[in-house]
């Protein structure tokens, strides 16, 4: 934002994430910016520390989208001083600006104690603020016009652009080169899988097999080129994620005014036409002459041009698609639509004289129509195909063109040609137009109040979470409890109050302490920095830390960013999945089994990983019931699970969705309470919290750390990394453990009133300047320890701190917690979980049952794309089931079905892969907390489906059986049914296989397309089986497409005795499916056999897959 031209900047909440020193040298340096270039810049701030606080000039206040306060900072405490409320010294202004409006908070700053207090809106701060002196400068400023006499004539640009049209185009055609280059490995790998692809094809189709002898030889020429033009079309299918995965940046840019959208548009097009030459060629090469097309070099080329027009069609095709759809779920479900019609109407599938005349504007407009015919065109009007059978008056050429419905005359070759042209022109074209009119589509992210009664006396209907500057949610937590204060429940009846003796106890649970002697921590060296000359094998992240947490003592973990501190709590919970540790840790005094230490830790990770579609009160039953012990019954489970909402103060979100973080659900704040209670209703003696206040504001971060202290008050071990606490929240910490980069600790200890002792530890240093008054102790002690100031003084703090008197009593501390106390024992629980394994599979099943109930987006959708597309099909193979005349009528048939196995079953198993992959990061967490075992989980995940698919089959089947009109007998529609169920199965368990053994989303879509285009050829449509060379013979029967086909041609038509016309003179409609697919009906019962057999292995190796694989890297 900086490096351009723009004076006026508007900023959102830059600091989450960020400690405090950092914070306040961005701001700092975008103080002298404006400065010293005359800009103007607006920036909304969480929790603002009091320093960077200072550095701002004016202040904007928002309250229930009220502005309560415009004006110089310096008189903020004045006005509000004016109307009775005073800032209290060691408080910092921006938090106590934050909570003076909150009807929580308020009352603690009224200054007048003699007089009564009533709560004070944000309407009538808003009002006052206009009658007070800086409001009224303000209007009167605002009443007066500006004088543009003042302005400078250069400070409007003229231009839109900051720099002509060549030299955008030549900006993005740069950027877009280099990020073809850096994804090389995408392009790289889809050509080495063409390459396979045009292996498989060319040795199926071998030229020694293949005959020109009758119009069925003619059948399989035009199956292969059907294949050439299906597998390059669908080669840039995976154009469709990438530029939707790309979209929200560019609507970022555009907004923006960085470039035009054909300046975007252009070079992607551009870019792709040399990808294309080498990927057709690729294709061409290793195909054309194997498989024994035309050897004219003309008509080599000729079916190149074709080829390559069709890679551009698709390609841009796709690019519109995404630009249409504009997210990716939107845009593959459109894309799939767009594919069935094209598909069904190429022109192979069902032949033009089949089609319906309500059906013929889709045969006219599809452009794989014109590919097909332009193909077709190119190899059997030619000298090979020019013999005349016996019996027959024509060319054998025009005959197989006339059996499959195509065109013969030889100018539809160069009609195909120019239409494609057309189509690539016309899509790129559409892409540009939805890239320029469209805009992101909407996130509605409406924040949960968790106020039941209207606020009316808050300033009218209270706005909550209104956009304007998003961090005054304060009427979130109404009903929060002030713990320590012991008040009620504010405007309700002071029944729900709990002594605060025995808070959280309904469960009794063992205080447990945690040492850690100089542990250690190294990772293998990375190869990067190897590259750079070092010559170590090992990159040490830890270097010696000792220490101890004990019960009921709240320690923060503090250090500069990359100090180690996340990485010595993976230590300590035994989260890391690699690495080598070193070091001595116990639990109170014996050594520490990662098994046994599992069962009574809770670790709160800093992203809240959660289910998206249960509620707040699901996550927790679930959590209890999976690792609270048995003996506890449901009744006190529950009773233990209330208790621990009300200290979290979750109560009023009970019925709230969890949603995905950033799209819809909790806010931040809220997930961070979840996932702390999650943690809680274990009943763990440790808790490791990472982060708990980051990416929040200040009074949600004092919401959090209430709870957090409201946990340790209880008697519970808790230690919490922390980035730039306020003062209140810094000083309720009882104890620090301080580290510097490199994983070395450089202080120890208790913290002491008002954060004493460490000031006090820290002013005796030489060289190091007293702390001012009323400055924050947490980023005072932060800047004395940083490198800079190490190397300004030339002293090591960790050697100070391991010479001091604090280490000694450290380590002192440390001998003796690691010794046992008498009578105590060791942790022992007779089975690795809390629940048994039938247990585990009961409560995984019922989250899942509930996760996928109320995922609309994925099992509601599925439902209507299966209706949907059951129609298409069913109205452009009206009829075709009954009437069985000709050949082509049963290919015509069998079309239906293939279109149908393969389209739907790769949208189920498309469909299935991101809702998998959201369920694995929550899987990691829970198994990683010792929730349960692999199996059930994936027991959950593969018995959730079964119910969903037998639905979508059902509904499917009897579209379909009713408007292709197939015979209705009991048998025959069962059958039809129980082969469409179980394809829709063993697609959607390979899709869940596939994400299972693959790291991410992006590979294991990638994976699986190559595999549905194996599958796609040898399904025994393309290419019957009996044509199919020896050699591939066999896969073609490990092919789970070919049996779904086997099923349902076999079970409709294997027993029919009616005659039929085939090239090869009359048969019956039996012997044909004999003779030409090879189908027996008497081989059903084997088929249904097969069938399920796959089903079951794709499920079993998910399962097993989810067991020894973990991608996740910590």
């Amino acid at each position: 934002m900086l490096v351009g031209p723009a004076k006026a900047l508007f900023m959102d909440e830059i600091s989450t994430g960020l400690d405090s020193s950092t914070t306040f040298q961005i701001v700092n340096s975008l103080k002298q910016s404006v400065h010293i270039l005359k800009g103007t810049t607006v920036i909304s701030l969480l929790q603002p520390a009091p320093e960077t606080y200072n550095l701002f000039d004016d202040i904007i206040l928002l309250s229930d989208s009220h502005i309560v306060y415009q004006g110089p900072r310096e008189y903020v405490l004045e006005f509000f001083e004016s109307l009775g409320f005073q800032c209290p010294e060691r408080k910092g202004v921006a938090d106590f600006l934050q909570e003076v409006t909150s009807r929580k908070d308020q009352e603690q700053y009224w200054a007048h104690k003699d007089q009564p207090y009533r709560f004070v809106t944000a309407k009538e701060f808003s009002e006052a603020h206009k009658s007070f002196h800086v409001g009224r400068s303000l209007a009167q400023e605002l009443s007066t016009e500006f004088d543009k006499s003042k302005s400078h004539p250069a400070a409007l640009t003229t231009k839109k652009y900051g720099v002509g049209k060549w030299e955008l185009l030549k900006a993005c055609l740069s950027r877009e080169y280099l990020l073809i280059k850096r994804n090389s490995f995408v392009y790289i790998f889809r050509l080495s899988q063409l390459a396979v692809m045009a292996f498989i094809t060319m040795t199926i189709f071998l030229r020694t097999e293949m005959h020109r002898d009758s119009v069925t030889d003619g059948g399989i020429y035009v199956g292969a080129l059907f294949y050439c033009l299906v597998v390059v079309m669908f080669n840039g299918f995976a154009e469709l994620s990438m530029v939707a995965m790309k979209l929200p940046i560019f609507y970022k840019q555009r907004d923006n005014l960085f470039f035009p959208s054909w300046a975007y548009a252009l070079p992607a097009w551009i870019l792709k036409i040399p990808m294309t030459f080498v990927e057709v060629a690729v294709w061409i090469f290793l195909t054309y002459y194997v498989i024994g097309f035309d050897p004219n070099i003309g008509r080599f080329f000729r079916h190149y041009l074709v080829l390559l027009l069709v890679n551009q069609m698709a390609s841009a095709l796709f690019r519109f698609i995404a630009g249409v759809g504009r997210e990716l779920k939107a845009a593959l479900t459109l894309g799939s639509f767009i594919l069935t019609i094209l598909f069904a109407m190429s022109g192979f599938i069902l032949s033009k004289d089949n089609i319906k005349k309500w059906w013929l504007w889709g045969f006219w407009i599809s452009p794989m129509m014109y590919g097909q015919n332009a193909l077709v065109n190119n190899e059997f009007l030619t000298e090979r195909w020019g013999h005349v059978l016996p019996n027959s008056t024509e060319p054998l050429g025009i005959e197989v063109l006339k059996s499959r419905g195509f065109f013969v005359q030889s100018y539809w070759f160069w009609i195909g040609v120019a239409v494609l042209i057309g189509y690539t022109l016309l899509f790129n074209f559409g892409y540009i137009l939805a890239l320029t009119y469209f805009s992101t589509p909407g996130k509605q992210h409406a924040f949960i109040s968790e106020e039941p009664e209207n606020n009316e006396q808050n300033g009218g209907t209270g706005n909550k979470g209104t956009n304007v500057m998003r961090y005054i949610k304060y009427n979130f937590t109404e009903h929060s409890i002030k713990v320590r204060e012991g008040e009620s429940i504010c405007g309700n009846s002071p029944s729900h109050t709990l002594p605060t003796s025995n808070r959280g106890m309904v469960l009794p649970f063992e205080p447990h302490s945690i040492t850690f002697d100089e542990v250690t921590y190294a990772v293998d060296m990375p190869q990067e920095m190897r590259n750079q000359g070092i010559v170590e094998n090992k990159l040490v992240l830890l270097k010696g830390v000792t220490g101890s947490f004990r019960p009921g003592v709240l320690t923060a973990l503090m250090g500069v960013t990359g100090a180690g501190k996340t990485t010595l709590m993976d230590v300590l919970a035994g989260r890391k999945t690699g690495g080598y540790v070193g070091g001595n840790i116990t639990i109170s005094g014996y050594q520490k089994k990662q098994e046994t230490f599992a069962r009574i830790s809770g670790y709160c990770e800093q992203n809240d990983i959660h289910s998206p579609h249960v509620t707040v009160y699901e996550s927790l039953v679930y959590s209890a019931w999976l690792r609270l012990s048995p003996d506890i019954n449901a009744q006190t489970r529950k009773m233990f699970i209330e208790e621990v909402m009300e200290l979290v103060e979750l109560k009023p979100l009970r019925h709230a969705i969890v949603g995905l973080p950033g799209v819809d659900g909790l806010s931040i704040e809220q997930r961070k309470r979840l996932t702390i209670a999650v943690e809680l209703v274990a009943n763990p003696s440790i808790i490791f919290m990472d982060e708990p206040t980051s990416g929040l504001d200040a009074r949600a971060a004092a919401i959090v750390m209430r709870t957090v202290r409201n946990t340790v008050d209880t008697g519970r071990t808790v230690v919490c990394t922390i980035h730039q606490p306020s003062i209140d929240i810094f000083e309720s910490f009882d104890e620090l453990l301080l580290m510097k980069q490199g994983g070395q600790e450089i202080y120890a200890g208790p913290l002491g009133h008002r954060s004493s002792n460490l000031i006090s530890y820290f002013e005796e240093i030489q060289g190091i300047s007293k702390i001012k008054d009323g400055y924050n102790p947490a980023t005072w002690m932060m800047e004395v320890t940083s490198s800079a100031k190490e190397l300004e003084l030339g002293i090591d703090f960790a050697d100070v701190y391991k010479n001091s008197e604090l280490y000694r009593r450290t380590k002192a501390l440390v001998k003796e917690l690691s010794t046992p106390a008498p009578g105590s024992k060791d942790l022992y629980f007779p089975s690795q979980y809390s629940t048994s394994f039938f247990t585990q599979c009961m409560a995984c099943l019922w989250k899942q049952h509930w996760s996928y109930w109320r995922n609309s987006q994925y099992t509601a959708l599925r439902f209507l794309y299966t209706a949907i597309v059951a129609v298409l099909l069913g109205s452009m193979f009206w009829n075709l089931g009954s009437k069985i005349e000709k050949q082509q009528d049963l290919f015509n048939s069998m079309g239906s079905m293939y279109a149908a196995v393969l389209l739907l079953g790769v949208k189920n198993s498309n469909s299935v892969q991101p809702v998998v992959g959201v369920e694995r990061t929550v899987f990691y967490r829970e198994r990683a907390a010792g929730m349960y075992s692999a199996f059930p989980y994936a027991f959950a995940q593969v018995v959730i489906e079964v119910p969903y698919v037998l639905g979508q089959a059902a509904v499917y089947s009897l579209i379909i059986y009713a408007m292709i009109g197939y015979e209705w007998s009991v048998p025959k529609f069962l059958w039809c049914l129980f082969f469409m169920y179980f394809s829709f199965l063993y697609f959607t368990y390979y899709g869940m296989m596939a994400v299972a053994v693959t790291p991410n989303q992006h590979v294991s879509t990638i994976i699986s397309a190559g595999f549905y285009s194996v599958w796609n050829i040898f399904s025994g449509f393309i290419i019957p089986r009996p044509r199919i060379p020896v050699w591939w013979r066999w896969y073609s029967w490990a092919n789970p497409i070919s049996w779904s086909l086997y099923g349902l041609v076999a079970s409709q038509y294997g027993d029919i005795k009616q005659t039929i016309e085939s090239s090869d003179g009359t048969t019956t409609v039996e012997g044909f499916v004999r003779t030409y697919f090879g189908f027996k009906h008497d081989f059903l019962g084997v088929v249904a056999v097969v069938i399920v057999a796959f089903t079951l292995v794709f499920a079993l190796v998910f399962a097993v897959s989810v067991k020894i694989f973990n991608f996740q890297r910590r």
